[in-house]
């Protein structure tokens, strides 16, 4: 394009933005735009409510536009727009990461903040390396994730990822890297309300990795307590106590990727609570603003930070970190979040509406094409068929179909259709979710 066409471009001209995670050509030929949204709806530009199926992007737990977010952060921006957190500090950052390790069990004492989930990621994992090597373990450095885990899209994180398209474009990942099998098998496990009876077994496999690798080389294990960006694969009953004690047995840190699953999403602060495990590092991100300001991070246990807090007292004790870690305006941000969900009460909301959500999704079981459905928590997955000439091109067709003709957003995971709601929806939001998605379902059949 010429600089003179360039410069007569529209304001709403969408050739210049790449989209992430997005079929590009196909969304510029029809876009799915949204320009307002409030509590449970996005608005089109033409004004069309669409009820959000999603929480944005697994993010908005407490609604849109929350009157108390917002002022939050807009009193925020008018009094500090930004101060550093290397070697200086602001009140909100300390008050926050107080509030965040107070939601966490055990001693998951020490909050250290990221701008997303992907960083908060790449955080854990070089604690975690860190964390062995000054411990005089330096040789500690192998790194275990799982089969169709997503853990963000930095090198670490794709590398210990597990979701073959987004590892496939990039060459040569991280080195030490292996991976526990994923946990879904459809035969044993097919239109599971909550965690399935059967996979506790294949925590074992990780045995055969410290036996193939050995204890003394490995760092870390990461798993997210519930498989979300795959498609929603629950946890075994039993399945992580039983990787806890492994873990426990050889001297590995277990890290919980909560950035999905945490903040309510499965009717707890953390899964970490819901599942009675304390992990080594939980990382965060998405519902810690309610999606309105990026933010991540990781909380870790007391005897990792205090690994640290050696050497002279003038000396850094960790070289990472972000120049927006802790920003002033995310930090707001979240302690308003976290009021709303404490004063609404949206955590034991989640739960209770947990087997009504359940019971609603699963009388989809029979229309066309469906093959599994699971939930857990505030979350659903509805496999379909593949057409037999374009695998995705059904579960992409029903995206479409959703928002244009039925005013609804949902997710896909491939040939899934996912529902991942915000937690302040209600019983009869519920019901006209599944009144769509019963159209939705039998119009692309």
């Amino acid at each position: 394009m010429s600089s003179s066409a360039k410069s007569a471009a529209l304001p709403n001209d969408l050739e210049s933005f790449f989209m992430p995670f997005t079929a590009n050509r196909s969304f510029k030929s029809h876009p799915r735009m949204i320009s307002r949204a409030k509590d449970m709806h996005y608005y089109t530009p033409e004004g069309r409510a669409i009820l959000d199926g999603t929480a944005g992007l697994w993010c908005a737990n407490a609604g849109h536009n929350r009157k108390k977010i917002v002022e939050a952060i807009q009193a925020q921006a008018a009094e500090l727009d930004f101060a550093p957190t290397f070697q200086f500090g602001h009140p909100k950052a300390f008050q926050l990461a107080s509030r965040i390790a107070a939601l966490a069990p055990a001693d998951l004492d020490y909050v250290f903040f990221a701008n997303s989930g992907s960083e908060a990621v790449d955080t854990a994992l070089k604690t975690a390396i860190a964390y062995h090597n000054v411990r005089g373990e330096g040789q500690k450095t192998r790194l275990i994730g799982r089969e169709r885990g997503y853990h963000g899209v930095g090198f670490g994180g794709i590398s210990v990822g597990g979701m073959a398209p987004n590892r496939k474009f990039f060459g040569s990942l991280l080195a030490g890297v292996d991976h526990l099998p994923h946990t879904y098998n459809r035969e044993q496990q097919a239109f599971t309300k909550g965690e399935p009876e059967w996979g506790a077994h294949l925590a074992d496999d990780l045995e055969r990795l410290v036996t193939l690798h050995d204890a003394s080389t490995i760092a870390a294990v990461i798993v997210e307590p519930m498989a979300g960006s795959t498609g929603v694969l629950p946890p075994p009953k039993g399945y992580l106590k039983r990787l806890r004690a492994i873990c426990d047995k050889y001297g590995l840190l277990l890290i919980f990727d909560e950035v999905i699953s945490g903040f309510g999403r499965l009717g707890a602060p953390f899964a970490a609570e819901r599942y009675d495990v304390v992990p080594d590092m939980i990382c965060f991100a998405k519902g810690i603003t309610s999606g309105a300001v990026p933010m991540g991070g990781v909380i870790m246990r007391k005897g990792i930070y205090d690994a640290f807090m050696t050497g002279p007292e003038h000396a850094i004790n960790f070289f990472h970190g972000y120049t927006y870690s802790g920003h002033p305006l995310a930090a707001a941000a979240g302690l308003a979040t976290l009021d709303v969900y404490a004063e609404e009460d949206l955590f034991a909301r989640a739960k209770k509406m947990e087997p009504i959500w359940a019971d609603a999704i699963h009388t989809l079981k029979g229309q066309p094409n469906v093959l599994d459905i699971r939930t857990l928590g505030l979350v659903a997955a509805v496999d379909l068929a593949s057409r037999p000439d374009a695998i995705g091109k059904r579960a992409f067709d029903a995206l479409n179909h959703a928002f244009f003709e039925e005013g609804l957003m949902v997710r896909t995971a491939g040939e899934s259709l996912v529902l991942t709601p915000p937690l302040v929806i209600s019983e009869a939001q519920i019901d006209e979710i599944v009144d769509k998605m019963g159209r939705i379902i039998r119009a692309v059949a």
